[in-house]
């Protein structure tokens, strides 16, 4: 599961990166996690790389949808689909 949100908080840095917001605090609310399957144990001293990939979502909307592929020495370790509401706070 926490890998699943070091997805998540990836995918907002990056749309935040993406969308010139970095100088500002983007929300990020989890909606669903999707086809999540877990293929091998992460443990303490391994490097976890991560990689996202936005499957919809568009400057100005608020919800998005992600894949994720989390992996250790090229290894698979995880992978999941998962939607986000994005906002801004007033």
């Amino acid at each position: 599961v926490t890998i699943v949100e070091a997805m998540a908080q990836t995918a907002g840095v990056m749309v935040g990166v993406a969308l010139g917001l970095e100088d500002q605090r983007l929300l990020l609310y989890f909606m669903s996690i999707d086809k999540a399957k877990f293929r091998r144990k992460v443990i303490p001293g391994d490097v976890l790389e991560l990689r996202i990939e936005t499957l919809r979502g568009k400057p100005g909307g608020k919800v998005w949808k992600f894949g994720g592929v989390a992996s250790v020495n090229g290894e698979m370790a995880a992978e999941a689909e998962f939607s986000a509401m994005m906002d801004l706070p007033s």
